[in-house]
């Protein structure tokens, strides 16, 4: 954790305990007492250290993603969990589009050719983004952002989000469709979803097959939406022109065949490792962390409907007022209230 983080947290009062990585049976032996927590992606909050927490009302993942953090038993147990989703915005979407450049382009196979004291320009003959066709699919902040940088590139912008209306898409120059228009028309398709039982796969053998020979697949979202062993033999049958992947199922990916693809360009998850991106994300966590600790204020909650503080306070009122209503309902019921 950033030390910007850390001190906003000492600012406000709280004692902190500072920790490396922790495996989920050191977590689970050491929870006790902690009113708050928060990791990021390397440690896994599981059922059992969930269970052994006596204290905990919050926990705090300094990033999007919440796959290592078992958010029905922490529900269960009355536990918030929040991410801090725009802190690493910029950076993974520029790394995505880093990476499909140094894909179109050759550029980790041209740098390692130069290196090894080669001239074969000819070899490494790449393709233009000019007028090709980028396929979004998943319109958060992410997806938004690589938008703007394709449109930049005088790209034409194809969106796939089912929970994103067609006006919010059209504001940005892009038009959205369906998943299967999209995987069919699109030169370069970039994934930016959360990984979900929904999402899980979501480019799988069908999609693989729907997708032009010649394009190619950027995933810098989560591992397992793409399956990676149809990828794999997609690439080597000829069937797509190249794949560019940051993360992967299992991390790191020993042993997996589309590592070593010729056609692959691959990066350690490196989409939120810049400077900038991991003091944002701290510094973000800790201020949501503290505010609900302290002031009751909860934001960016995956377990629990939360708005930010602008809109509380239009809305304090109001529930204020209902929560006067309860208390009459209470007193003129006839009996138990089982239902409103």
């Amino acid at each position: 954790m950033s030390k910007e983080g850390v001190k906003i947290l000492k600012e406000e009062g709280f004692e902190v305990d500072e920790s490396g990585k922790l495996t989920s049976e050191v977590l689970a032996e050491k929870i006790k007492g902690y009113d708050g927590l928060i990791v990021r992606s390397g440690t896994k909050v599981l059922c059992q250290a969930i269970e052994s927490a006596d204290k905990l009302k919050v926990i705090g993942r300094a990033g999007v993603g919440l796959d290592n953090v078992e958010l029905e038993a922490a529900t269960e147990k009355g536990i918030i969990v929040m991410n801090s989703p725009e802190g690493n915005t910029v950076s993974t979407a520029e790394h995505a589009f880093a990476l499909i450049l140094s894909l179109l382009r050759n550029v980790p196979q041209a740098h390692q050719s130069v290196k090894e004291g080669k001239w074969e320009k000819k070899a490494f003959t790449g393709t233009e983004l000019y007028h090709k066709t980028l396929g979004v699919i998943g319109f958060g902040r992410i997806g938004q952002r690589m938008t703007q940088y394709a449109r930049a590139f005088d790209m034409e912008v194809l969106v796939y989000d089912p929970f994103i209306s067609e006006e919010k898409v059209l504001q940005t120059g892009a038009t959205l469709v369906e998943k299967e228009v999209l995987v069919k028309n699109a030169d370069i398709i970039t994934l930016h979803t959360p990984l979900t039982e929904e999402t899980k796969g979501m480019i799988g053998k069908k999609e693989l097959a729907l997708m032009k020979p010649d394009a190619f697949l950027i995933n810098c979202a989560r591992g397992g939406l793409v399956d990676e062993s149809a990828l794999n033999e997609t690439l080597s049958a000829g069937n797509l022109k190249g794949s560019a992947l940051d993360v992967f199922e299992q991390e790191p990916p020993a042993g997996n065949p589309v590592v070593n693809h010729p056609n692959v360009v691959v990066t350690p998850h490196l989409g939120a490792s810049t400077e900038e991106a991991q003091v944002r994300v701290a510094v973000d966590i800790c201020r949501q962390v503290a505010d609900y600790l302290k002031r009751g204020i909860i934001t960016n909650a995956a377990n629990l409907p939360s708005v930010s503080e602008k809109v509380l306070a239009v809305l304090q009122p109001y529930l204020d007022l209902c929560e006067k209503l309860g208390l009459f309902l209470v007193q003129v019921a006839g009996g138990r209230i089982n239902e409103v």
